[in-house]
């Protein structure tokens, strides 16, 4: 399997574009699919999936994020074992609450009955959330960091632990059937955030806990649509009842080392200058 191509979906994405680079850093052939990219992937048009498995001998998985995400999801892995892949890497995500009866996450038990060896990644909140992602940023270059999260807390992981972990199971013997759920070393609140930022940065940043209707008046302002403040209000929710605030230990089970602290994030992100506008 090591001498196939290998399959990364989302490759233009925060995991997937390190998932790529590091794979090919390792003399890997890289198969790198998106919607966008020059071999396209859509999860919208299955004429796309059959070019993209053909050869492959794992692949790194990221859902379509739609209703119908795990329908999708079992067809292609199945497809997937059907031209040959025999290892699945899945980005999921931690796991939180549903109503009785309604499956947690399905997109894991499309991957898991695919027939295929399987790794799940279940990972925190990217810690690159706050540099790569424009909202994020927006506020904390504007000096004012305005969320419904209280002083709830989260475990940021780095999306560069997430990708080691994603090569390893790859690319590497022992991962076959694992869960890793990863996070961060530390709990951070929003505020804390805030603080590590303006310390690293030389900049004043402020940290600004609002309600979340407060919230949804201040994001209707900025000019997100509707749907996606409603979203984001769900999940800056959790973080403010501290629904996953806990350490998990995935990273150190796969990599055996500990992951990367925010701190150190932060002093090499600082530097590009990324938070000053």
């Amino acid at each position: 399997m090591m001498t196939k191509p290998i399959l990364v979906l989302g490759s233009t994405g925060k995991t997937g574009r390190r998932v790529a680079s590091r794979l090919r850093l390792r003399g890997y052939e890289v198969r790198a699919a998106s919607r966008k990219g020059p071999t396209r992937f859509d999860w919208n048009d299955e004429n796309t999936w059959e070019p993209v498995l053909e050869g492959v001998g794992a692949a790194y998985l990221i859902d379509s994020q739609l209703s119908d995400a795990a329908t999708s999801l079992s067809s292609f892995s199945k497809l997937a074992v059907a031209s040959g892949v025999e290892r699945l890497v899945l980005l999921s995500h931690r796991d939180w609450v549903v109503p009785e009866g309604e499956e947690k996450l399905p997109s894991e038990r499309a991957v898991r009955e695919s027939g295929a060896e399987w790794t799940l990644l279940k990972p925190a909140w990217f810690t690159q959330n706050f540099s790569e992602e424009s909202f994020f940023r927006g506020q904390l270059v504007s000096g004012v960091v305005v969320l419904p999260t209280g002083g709830g807390t989260e475990p940021f992981v780095d999306v560069e632990d997430i990708a080691d972990v994603a090569v390893a199971a790859l690319t590497e013997d022992g991962h076959g059937g694992q869960a890793y759920e990863l996070s961060g070393p530390r709990l951070l609140s929003l505020g804390a955030v805030s603080e590590t930022i303006a310390q690293a940065t030389g900049r004043d940043i402020s940290y600004r806990p609002v309600s979340p209707a407060d919230f949804a008046a201040y994001a209707a302002r900025q000019g997100l649509p509707q749907d996606y403040v409603a979203l984001l209000n769900m999940l800056f929710g959790w973080i403010s009842e501290g629904r996953f605030a806990q350490l998990a230990d995935g990273v150190q089970r796969a990599l055996g080392r500990e992951p990367r602290d925010f701190a150190d994030y932060v002093t090499a992100t600082a530097a590009t200058g990324v938070w000053h506008g």
